[in-house]
């Protein structure tokens, strides 16, 4: 349990209030930033699956309308809806495979319906986080990450060779070369303030260099109005749907988890960066999140535009400003509702050439499977996780390239469910994952009241399982002297929430040479690990509530703290003495 090392590059907390000008100068920044990649996934999908012109303007209004109001439902945080923090929602580019299947084979209204049916899943997943919290782990994320590059990649090359009849043979390669170049220069070579630039820069090289080829049709965006509301692209919602929903809707759910797991990942990321001093993660507003991205989701749905997601952008740009207080949200989701009533700024980005647009997106997805492999070496690669990693990307792989039992599977539902690189890779990461639940060591349980008086029980539980596991007296003793103290500190916490009646849940489990020990109850105050943190920082015993935390601190290897809504888990891993 090393010691917390404060960040002393943040100006404003989430909490605190700069000045509207400063706040809102931080939010047309990130805002300019996002604009990009907020309209052009959905130009990408709604161009490749070759929809009206009709339909593109009014999905980019509402995703920017939809996008506006997710982030400042993050920022402000209503009920159970919002990180309360700045973070940015926009299109999501997981869906770019799914969602162009969707329109080539039943249309937008068929794309509606999917959308609104796999997001009422992000809301049962947020509300059920705690229980899953061993199924959908860094491994499987990491995993599934790294498959959205299998799937998008075939589709972005495609359009790296989209061009006007007629025009010169060198212009898509010259095109894409100038914006990949300038991209890839200033992410390798850039300060943090100009990297956070690069897109939009290369993305501008780019069609410098495609204007003299012909390939940027300026018209569109001469035509199209100052200001304006696009009614009459909106599609409409089907309330009857066909086979194509049914085949597509396993992929829509896989594809919506990987978006859940990936806002989980920033949620979590940008609570370590919004602070002068981090604290443990508070699971409450990681749940916040999945449902303020849940209801984007829902929302883009029912307006017939492409579902929303977290940009993990978020975190490096509060880190990098130093600006992470709620207003910067505000003023970011403000500008995205105001722009959207201007169609000619969305013009502008439609009218960018595919050979422009296949190179950026090109970095963008490269960088996205590196982020992949990360989270999965972050978390610690033994030969179980290496097995589940590569065996799920190459299935993934085998799937999406039709080179595994194809001729067998045909043209029917498994055939198209399996067909989809994310889904069958990540249905195949889960599988392993129960696997390795299921056959993992049993469990011991034992519950009892949340009271001084439950204290013998415990103590007989833990000294019974460590003799069972063959564990020496002094190994014995340390358990049992941790469980004493992390009960003594719940009934710290429950005393402060007014002593009201609950229940305790004690589970324990042989880890190799340690043993993890779960406790499972209701708490209200504060997290136990920023207690454990921050012991250095107070005197030696400054009064005895400190007691049984410097007491737990000594018998535990490593504690954990998980705060969700009605319930808090903590891990207590002790290992056993030589």
């Amino acid at each position: 349990m090393a010691e917390a090392q404060p960040n002393d590059n943040i100006r404003y907390e989430p909490d605190e209030r700069p000045p509207w000008l400063l706040a809102g100068g931080a939010g047309f920044q990130a805002a300019m930033i996002m604009l990009t990649p907020v309209v052009l996934t959905v130009v990408i999908v709604v161009q490749i699956a070759d929809q009206s012109a009709d339909y593109l303007s009014w999905a980019i209004f509402a995703a920017l309308i939809i996008s506006g109001a997710t982030t400042i439902l993050q920022a402000v945080r209503v009920g159970r809806f919002g990180a309360g923090h700045v973070l940015f929602m926009g299109t999501s580019g997981a869906f770019i495979a799914v969602c162009v299947t969707a329109l080539v084979n039943g249309g937008p209204s068929t794309m509606a319906s999917l959308v609104v049916v796999s997001a009422l899943f992000q809301f049962l997943l947020a509300a059920r986080l705690p229980l899953l919290r061993r199924i959908f782990t860094p491994v499987v994320s990491g995993t599934v990450i790294m498959l959205i590059a299998v799937t998008v990649m075939p589709i972005v090359f495609d359009t790296l060779t989209q061009v006007p009849d007629g025009t010169s043979s060198a212009a898509a390669p010259i095109a894409a070369i100038a914006t990949l170049g300038t991209v890839a220069a200033l992410v390798l070579r850039a300060s943090p303030a100009w990297r956070l630039w690069s897109p939009l820069i290369g993305i501008i090289v780019g069609c410098v260099v495609a204007v003299p080829f012909g390939l940027y049709d300026a018209q569109p965006v001469l035509d199209a109005p100052w200001v304006g509301i696009p009614f009459h692209g909106w599609p409409g919602f089907d309330l009857t749907p066909g086979v194509e929903f049914w085949a597509l809707l396993p992929a829509f759910i896989v594809v919506t988890i990987v978006g859940a797991i990936e806002t989980i990942g920033d949620s979590v990321a940008i609570q370590q960066v919004s602070r002068r001093k981090p604290r443990a993660t508070d699971f409450r507003l990681v749940q916040g999140a999945l449902n303020a991205d849940g209801m984007g989701n829902l929302l883009s749905g029912l307006a017939g535009t492409l579902p929303n997601t977290t940009y993990s952008s978020s975190v490096p740009l509060s880190g990098v400003t130093g600006i992470a207080a709620r207003r910067v949200g505000v003023a970011i989701g403000v500008i995205f509702i105001v722009l959207a009533f201007f169609p000619k700024v969305a013009a502008v980005l439609i009218a960018i050439p595919g050979p422009v647009v296949a190179a950026y997106v090109t970095v963008l997805i490269g960088v996205l499977f590196v982020q992949g492999m990360k989270i999965i070496v972050q978390d610690g690669v033994d030969h179980r996780t290496a097995a589940i990693a590569g065996l799920s990307f190459w299935i993934g792989v085998g799937f999406q390239n039709q080179v595994i039992f194809a001729d067998q599977l045909g043209d029917g539902f498994l055939g198209e469910f399996l067909s989809n690189g994310m889904t069958s890779g990540a249905l195949a990461a889960i599988i392993m994952m129960l696997f390795m639940e299921l056959t993992s060591p049993r469990r011991r349980r034992l519950r009892v009241a949340l009271d001084i008086a439950s204290l013998p029980r415990i103590d007989e539980f833990l000294r019974e399982f460590a003799s069972k596991r063959g564990w020496n007296e002094p190994s014995a003793d340390r358990l049992a002297s941790a469980g004493e103290e992390t009960l003594a500190i719940l009934l710290q916490g429950n005393q402060d929430a007014g002593g009201a009646a609950r229940s305790l849940a004690v589970s324990a489990r042989a880890e190799g040479q340690a043993v993890e020990m779960e406790f499972v109850t209701a708490l209200e105050g504060e997290n136990m690990e920023d207690r454990l943190a921050y012991l250095n920082e107070s005197p030696l015993v400054p009064d005895e509530r400190e007691v049984s935390f410097r007491l737990l601190w000594h018998y535990a290897s490593s504690v954990q703290h998980q705060k969700y809504h009605g319930v808090d888990i903590i891990t207590v891993r002790v290992g056993r003495s030589s």
